[in-house]
């Protein structure tokens, strides 16, 4: 496979990956948040093991299928029960944008738990982040932390969740790079999260009724193959093709989730919104380029 046919394929897991928090959010209207989620994340194991093929258990350190199964799993909790959760449309963008501090929050933990150096640029790249939250939360005055704090208590599961989901997403990317010895687990743990939302939904029953029809199937479909099918373009992009186009690219995520969930939810976004997303942006950015130029 040649790098630009590689790097061509990484660029599709962006997009993918862009898709997901609207059609978490659709296929909970249909299934519920949690039997949603447990469906999503089975149809994504299935495309997982089409794509990617089962590994022996055996063929993993130890220690990553336990840590990095732990992180995420819980990631993937965090990230698919805050979206469910959501109260509206306009929220899961939001809280799918929390999410989204995960770039910022992994190179600081690579900072400070790796020999990664960084320079004075993080510090700005860590504040231009956060900023950009509070300028996504504030509505439509942009920096108010009033609102922000308003918006967050009227539904602080989602968004806590979400915030969470931040942190342990890093803490899955150093794990992995430290005990993974490069495998990639990520059907093993797919299965796995699959296993925990259905053991959720059966226990707690927590749930309002399904509502099966042709639409909530293709939503389904479709947030499964973005799901698997996307971690399995990543890991060709990153195999074998540009990385730093990729990295950089990856950056920009926020904006064109949310560019695809306003759209997908018929959700409507003020410039405020749009200026915090690209502070978020830009802050992940700020923090890339502090570890860039050390490495020089």
């Amino acid at each position: 496979m040649t790098q630009s046919k590689a790097t061509a394929i990484g660029f599709g897991a962006i997009i993918l990956w862009s898709s997901i928090v609207g059609l978490i959010k659709e296929v909970s209207h249909s299934f519920g948040t949690t039997a949603g989620a447990a469906m999503i994340y089975t149809t994504a194991a299935v495309f997982l093991l089409l794509s990617i093929k089962w590994i022996p258990l055996s063929k993993f350190p130890k220690k990553y299928l336990i840590f990095g199964g732990l992180l995420m799993v819980s990631y993937e909790l965090c990230l698919a029960l805050s979206i469910g959760y959501s109260q509206n449309s306009r929220q899961a963008i939001e809280v799918g944008m929390v999410n989204y501090l995960w770039p910022t929050f992994t190179l600081i933990a690579t900072v400070l738990f790796t020999s990664k150096k960084a320079n004075w640029l993080i510090f700005p790249g860590i504040v231009l982040s956060m900023l950009g939250i509070v300028w996504v939360l504030g509505g439509e005055q942009g920096f108010d932390i009033s609102e922000m704090l308003l918006n967050i208590q009227a539904n602080p599961i989602s968004y806590g969740l979400a915030f969470l989901g931040a942190i342990l997403w890093a803490g899955y990317c150093v794990v992995t790079i430290r005990i993974s010895n490069g495998a990639n687990g990520i059907t093993f743990f797919f299965i796995l999260v699959a296993i925990v939302l259905w053991f959720k939904y059966l226990l707690l029953y927590d749930d309002s009724p399904m509502h099966f029809s042709i639409s909530s199937a293709l939503y389904l479909i479709a947030a499964g193959c973005a799901m698997g099918f996307g971690y399995a373009a990543w890991n060709i992009g990153i195999l074998h093709g540009n990385v730093t186009a990729l990295a950089g690219a990856s950056y920009f995520t926020p904006v064109f989730s949310s560019l695809f969930s306003s759209i997908l939810l018929s959700a409507a976004l003020g410039l405020s919104f749009w200026q915090g997303a690209f502070m978020v942006c830009g802050g992940s950015i700020l923090c890339w380029l502090s570890t860039r130029k050390i490495s020089r």
